[in-house]
């Protein structure tokens, strides 16, 4: 164990960024936002804290902020229901917790870490998921909690294009997901993903960021949270690939991110990204669509922000 590790942490908003759609007050929003997140995330691993307590630092300031689609920012199903997911794993033990389809929950990547220290599952559902974070004495809030007016308007345009069979055709579904991954001070990494979602999503479908292996994984050498069309990260269980190809290949992890991301995903016909972090520090995030909403400070201390490819 590297005991003498700069911390780092990497974020992100999701993938999936349309640029001639990004109204200049969205992204100036936007961007603060992953600020905001990155310094809360950071300064627990500045104070010495573990990489398990910056990721869900970072990630409550992401499902507290209506710009991204996770907790207050959710979007609608197709009842007009927010349901929301999340997952949380520490590498140093592999232990994991998840929560899905939750709909009173201010904070679900609190409940995921409940559920890894307070229960002996892994995994929450539905209404079980809630009785759970009841019987710890974690409030319920009111499900208007998580409405705004942005995501309540998305779900009317998607179902007139549902009725009117007026959706473009190949045209793949926006990614909010957000998410974070952690080296601190003792040389753990953590990782954790949160989201609400596909807007108009029926029969209590879930994606992978709740899915442990696909859309968060964390060992010893690798940590991974993912972003993208969840059908096909399910199918690829991109998360568990990537460390995968770290572990026993020992591909650094900006390639075995790479090749999964801009390889095995578009192959198989999906998009997204993923944002990956190495025991030493080292930072991938590779995503194959117009943008992914990011942020990193590394072993410079340095904090960054970027939406597009090149920044």
């Amino acid at each position: 164990m590297n005991h003498a590790a700069a911390p780092v942490l990497v974020i992100h908003g999701g993938a999936g960024v349309v640029k001639k759609e990004m109204r200049p007050e969205k992204e100036k929003a936007a961007r603060a936002g992953l600020e905001r997140a990155l310094q809360a995330g950071y300064a627990v691993l500045q104070a010495g804290g573990s990489s398990l307590d910056a990721v869900e630092k970072a990630i409550v300031a992401l499902e507290d902020d209506p710009n991204f689609n996770a907790g207050r920012g959710a979007v609608f199903n197709h009842d007009g229901r927010n349901e929301l997911d999340a997952s949380i794993m520490d590498g140093a033990t592999l232990r994991a917790g998840a929560v899905a389809n939750v709909h009173r929950i201010r904070n679900p990547i609190e409940l995921a870490r409940a559920v890894m220290e307070k229960s002996e599952h892994v995994m929450l559902i539905d209404d079980g998921a809630e009785q759970f974070a009841q019987s710890i004495g974690m409030p319920l809030v009111d499900p208007e909690y998580f409405y705004t007016e942005e995501r309540w308007q998305a779900l009317q345009r998607a179902l007139e294009e549902e009725k009117t069979n007026t959706a473009e055709p190949g045209k793949t579904p926006h990614h909010g997901t957000v998410g974070a991954v952690a080296l601190d001070a003792r040389g753990n990494l953590a990782a954790g993903t949160s989201t609400g979602g596909m807007t108009n999503k029926r029969f209590g479908r879930v994606g992978d960021s709740p899915i442990i292996g696909a859309g968060t994984y964390a060992d010893a050498r690798c940590a991974v949270s993912a972003t993208g069309w969840g059908e096909f990260y399910l199918r690829a269980t991109v998360a568990r690939d990537i460390c995968a190809r770290v572990e026993y290949r020992g591909d650094a992890v900006s390639k075995a991110a790479g090749d999964v991301v801009l390889g095995v995903i578009p192959e198989l016909g999906g998009d997204g990204g993923v944002i990956a972090l190495d025991k030493d520090g080292n930072i991938a995030m590779p995503f194959n669509t117009d943008g992914m909403f990011r942020g990193w400070i590394g072993r410079d201390g340095k904090a960054h922000v970027a939406i597009y490819a090149g920044e």
